[in-house]
């Protein structure tokens, strides 16, 4: 497996991961593929937010996506706010490994810390934080 960052050649298969998280995953409306495509693209030029994939055999089998912003006390910091791994995928360490090169990447950059942002009842990656050793923060996130 090869943990990397998403590439403009991963665009077909990203999509379609994309569509795996949005619509399958969190049983959301399907965006159009412009919006997607627009939102691929904003991430290859790193300059609001990255994406990294893992890749096994040639194809992606998963993805993190982090977005750049900054605390209160003006601190830069990445907010991881999505992560997939494909159903046959999981259990081989792939979300572990795009974890790790998120922090690793937040470590490297110099932002102050990474947070995330997963749905209340997404037990699954709640459990998968805490043993990444993640705490839940005292935030409440609201949405207009």
């Amino acid at each position: 497996m090869i943990i990397r960052s998403a590439e403009h050649y991963d665009v077909k298969q990203l999509t379609d991961l994309m569509y795996l998280y949005i619509v399958d995953f969190y049983k959301r409306p399907k965006p159009p593929i412009e919006k997607i495509h627009h939102l691929i693209e904003m991430l290859f030029e790193k300059n609001r937010g990255i994406q990294f994939v893992a890749e096994q055999d040639g194809k992606l089998i998963g993805f993190a996506t982090l977005y750049f912003s900054f605390t209160t006390k003006a601190d830069k910091i990445v907010i991881e706010k999505a992560k997939i791994v494909i159903e046959k995928a999981r259990g081989t360490g792939a979300a572990k490994e795009l974890f790790k090169r998120c922090e690793t990447f937040t470590k490297e950059n110099g932002y102050a810390h990474m947070s995330w942002i997963t749905a209340s009842d997404n037990y699954r990656a709640q459990k998968f934080y805490e043993k990444m050793g993640g705490s839940l923060g005292t935030w409440l996130t609201y949405s207009i």
